[in-house]
Order: C-alpha cells, then sequence, then structure tokens
C-alpha cells in the first residue's frame, strides 16, 4: 500500500509526497488547459528535482508522454529532440532557460521552475514575463478530479555514439504488463513498500527515471541528488536510514577516494540493494565496494529499447568476475551473429533481449531504425557479448564501437580493460581513427592519476603484454579530462568527432 506520509528530499528542502501529489493533480489540470492531450509529449529540462516528479505525474494522470531531455545536451541537439518530440509544453529550470531559449519550437508553451540550489542562479532576477513561473501556474489549478489514464513510461532519447539520438517510445502497458514490471522492481531494485531511496543518477536517464517513479509509489523516503558528493551521501544513508540506492561506477571511485577516518564516520548498515547500471565497473573498484557495503551491490544489463535483460547479484559476480548476470525474469536473451544465426555458449556474437513486463516501443518517426534492432521478437541495444554454459551473459564491447582495421575486428573494450589496470592510468577511451592504409587504426585517450609520470610507450608496452600486437593503440593522447556524463558513459562521440568529421566510419 503507498505511504501517503511518505517524504522526498531535494537538498535541504522537504516536501511530502501527500504535497507534491497534490501538485501533480494541479498540474494535471494546467496541462489540460495549455491543449495538452493524450499521446502528447511535455519536455522536461530539469535537473533532479520535485518539478521533475511532479510534471511526470501530471503527463501520466493525463495520458501524456514525458520527454526528459539532457540537461548537458547542447542547443542543437535540444533543438532536434524538442523539434521530432514537438511537446506542447516544456518545464526548464531557469537557470537552464536562457541557451535554449531560441530553439524552443513556436507554439510551445514555457513552464520556468526556479533553481535555488543551482550555482549559477541569481534569485533575484525574475523569469522574463513571456514565460510562465511554475508556482504561480499551480497554485491557480484546481486539482484533477476525473479518472486517470493509462500512464505512459517516459519518452526516453538514446545517446547514442553516432547520429542522431532516437526517441524510445513505448504503448501503455496492459494490466498483466503494469503487474509485470512491479515485481521486475521489487526482485531486481529491491523496491518495497517503506523502503528509504536514493536516486543520484540524472533521471533523463531511464534506470534513475524508472527507480524514483517506482520509489515515489512505494517509499517512505525518496533523497534526489543532483551534484553528488560522496561525503554527503554517506550522509544521507546514515542519517535517514536508506535502505536502496541506484548508482553508477564512477560514483563508487569517488566514495573509494575518501580517506579511511570519513568512510568509518557513517554507518551504512541499513543498506539492502545498491543497484548499479550505465556503464561498466572496473573490477578493484566493485570489490573493493562489495568489502565495505557488503554483497548488497546488484548490476544490470539493459537499455532504453530492451529495459532490463540481466541482473546479476554479488555473488553471482564474486564467483564469475566480469558478467552482468543472468536474463532477469521472464525474459529471454539471445545471441546472434551477423547472418541471424543464434550462436552456442562462449560464442561472442551481438545481443538481443525480450522482456514480457516492458509494452512494445517505436523509434518516434524512424520506423526503418525500429526494424533493424529485431529478430524473433528480440531487441538489440548494439552490444556484442557471450552467455556461457550457465546462462551468465559477458559483454565484449558495442558493436558500433567496433574498429575494423585491416578487415580485423578489434573491441574497444577489451583494450580499455587491459589500460583501467595499467599503473598511472586514471580513466581510457579507446576507438578507432581514420587511416589510409588499414581503414581504422586505434586511438587511446587516457587521463592520468594525479602525479602520475605515465609515457606513451609505457601505456603501448602494457597493453602489449596482455594482448595481441594488432591491439596496440597506435596513437596514444593524455587527456587532462576525459568528457563523461553522470551515467558514467564516456562521451566517445566527443573525442571521435574531430577525426571523422567529412569522413563516413567503416562499422
Amino acid at each position: 500500500m503507498e505511504n501517503d506520509t511518505a517524504t522526498v528530499i531535494v537538498g535541504e528542502r522537504v516536501r511530502s509526497k501527500a504535497e507534491l501529489l497534490a501538485r501533480a493533480r494541479r498540474a494535471a489540470c494546467g496541462l489540460a488547459g495549455l491543449g495538452v492531450r493524450e499521446n502528447d509529449a511535455v519536455a522536461l529540462l530539469l535537473r533532479n528535482d520535485f518539478a521533475f516528479l511532479e510534471a511526470t505525474h501530471a503527463a501520466n494522470i493525463i495520458g501524456a508522454y514525458v520527454v526528459p531531455l539532457n540537461w548537458h545536451a547542447s542547443p542543437d541537439e535540444i533543438s532536434y529532440m524538442l523539434g521530432d518530440s514537438k511537446p506542447k509544453v516544456l518545464v526548464v529550470h531557469s537557470h537552464l532557460l536562457d541557451p535554449v531559449r531560441h530553439v524552443i519550437p513556436a507554439g510551445c508553451a514555457v513552464l520556468v521552475v526556479q533553481a535555488p540550489d543551482a550555482p549559477d542562479v541569481n534569485p533575484l532576477v525574475a523569469a522574463p514575463h513571456t514565460d510562465i513561473d511554475w508556482d504561480r501556474w499551480l497554485a491557480a489549478h484546481a486539482e484533477w478530479d476525473k479518472p486517470a489514464q493509462p500512464p505512459r513510461t517516459s519518452w526516453i532519447y538514446t545517446s547514442g555514439t553516432t547520429g542522431r539520438p532516437k526517441g524510445v517510445r513505448r504503448a501503455p502497458a496492459t494490466p498483466e504488463q503494469a503487474k509485470a514490471m512491479r515485481d521486475l522492481f521489487r526482485i531486481v531494485y529491491g523496491c518495497r513498500d517503506g523502503m528509504r531511496s536514493y536516486v543520484g543518477g540524472p533521471l533523463y536517464h531511464a534506470s534513475p527515471n524508472a527507480f524514483a517513479r517506482q520509489g515515489l509509489a512505494m517509499a517512505d523516503v525518496v533523497v534526489l541528488s543532483s551534484r553528488f558528493d560522496p561525503e554527503e551521501l554517506l550522509r544521507q544513508i546514515d542519517r535517514h536510514r536508506l535502505t536502496t540506492l541506484v548508482m553508477v561506477p564512477t560514483f563508487f571511485v569517488r566514495l573509494l577516494k575518501l580517506p579511511e577516518d570519513v568512510r568509518r564516520k557513517y554507518d551504512v548498515s541499513s543498506l539492502e540493494l545498491v543497484l548499479h547500471t550505465g556503464a561498466p565497473c572496473p573490477p578493484d573498484i566493485k570489490r573493493a565496494m562489495i568489502a565495505w557495503w557488503g554483497p548488497v551491490l546488484v548490476e544490470t544489463y539493459g537499455g532504453s529499447e530492451t529495459g532490463i535483460a540481466t541482473v546479476c547479484t554479488s555473488h553471482d559476480w564474486l564467483s564469475r568476475p566480469g558478467t552482468v548476470g543472468r536474463v532477469a525474469p521472464g525474459g529471454t536473451i539471445k545471441i546472434f551473429d551477423e547472418n541471424g544465426r543464434e550462436q552456442p555458449p562462449g560464442v561472442s556474437g551481438e545481443i538481443y533481449a525480450r522482456s514480457p513486463a516492458y509494452p512494445d516501443f517505436n523509434y518516434h518517426g524512424r520506423d526503418d531504425d525500429r526494424r533493424s534492432v529485431e529478430i524473433d521478437g528480440l531487441i538489440t541495444c548494439g552490444d556484442v557479448g557471450y552467455l556461457d554454459t550457465d546462462g551468465y551473459l559477458f559483454l565484449n564491447d558495442r558493436k558500433r564501437d567496433m574498429i575494423i582495421s585491416g578487415g580485423v575486428n578489434i573491441y574497444p573494450a577489451e583494450i580499455e580493460g587491459v589500460l583501467q589496470s595499467c599503473p598511472g592510468v586514471h580513466d581510457c577511451a579507446v576507438f578507432g581513427i581514420p587511416d589510409d592504409e588499414f581503414g581504422e587504426r586505434i586511438y587511446a585517450a587516457v587521463q592520468r592519476d594525479a602525479g602520475a609520470a605515465l609515457s606513451e610507450d609505457e601505456v603501448r608496452n602494457f597493453v602489449r603484454e596482455r594482448l595481441a600486437g594488432f591491439k596496440v593503440p597506435r596513437e596514444v593522447v593524455f587527456h587532462d579530462t576525459l568528457p563523461r556524463e553522470e551515467s558514467g558513459k564516456i562521451f566517445k562521440r566527443k573525442l571521435r568527432e574531430p577525426f571523422w568529421t567529412g569522413r563516413s566510419t567503416q562499422i
């Protein structure tokens, strides 16, 4: 049973669930008054905040789709997503509005949420008169009192490494799918009535978005954070006796860099399940986190298209380091080669998966792309891997990241895995760049540990001692920092694009 006395916490601000839902019902009336109808889109350019949940719930009530936009995206990228989804309304934080104001489509109403915690906001500057203030707008409407429509999942835009992002838009769930989804979240995310949850990943990503929605329905406490601070997380766990977290590997790295005396100051024994997803976790980091927090880490593999495909407990991973687990309850996973032939255990190919808990989807306006990712009813996110004889999935790489050099397929993830264990390497990204003779050659972008005096030859020799010679990077370039999302994914596209401008990749 839902707990109406639950609280949602953002920084030092606290709002009861009852108040948040009442505001959402007012927002539903307001959205309908702005012309939003069933199956229309409402775009959100918001950091993790109350308004994100309020607007999402409001759209659910009237059967509209919420389109969460990545607030790290460039104005050009935002322009594309707005033009593609054609929202009737954009809800935007005040400090994020000016850079994108010129790309907002005509006829799209703009609702502005004041952002008191944003570092670059001047609270004395009011929103322009052409914009609508979110709080004043809510206060002007009564609460929705009609029956709610079947809710839609969020319309997520994939963060592809090539081309424009694709909008993943699902059909409304049937009652059977809705129950299967609740059951899946209980098993995989540890969702239960009375849980005390933390969401640190950005809500424009599928996993934090889905978990936050479940948290609002079931949790006693939901803590939302937009700016990850490792000691602050420990303080929140201790203070609120948090039970369930959704994390990304970069959060683990920063937690482990805290001094030992700081780590010991806080009681984390309340933790029941810590889910991480979105990017591979370096083995040493995962072992250290399990040693510190206990066997509460759970990893999932999947994507916006497949949803949760696998689940991997701490015990699974410790017995099979590197696995991302076995197929999630009720689901199916198969490995196919380039000719659509299913591969036996131990043989790599493209990963295809499906869960009956997720309604079918389309790529908005891109039917050909949708057909291209399906075989026998199963969907691929473009990843390459293999199943062992016990059904555990291991990832090799993303197919579209694959390097083809002299006709040989090279998987960057294998090289990155070696580089991550190289002394002096803090972070790395490996990808292909043009080569007149071989088509592509291997480029390694390396961020050194602070104070490390690591040379290009040392990096190459380290790889050469562990991998075949054709997998040794031809170019090793050191970077002060590497562009990375909160999800932990490196923006390889930003690193790779300058090399391929005006040319076509071979993949």
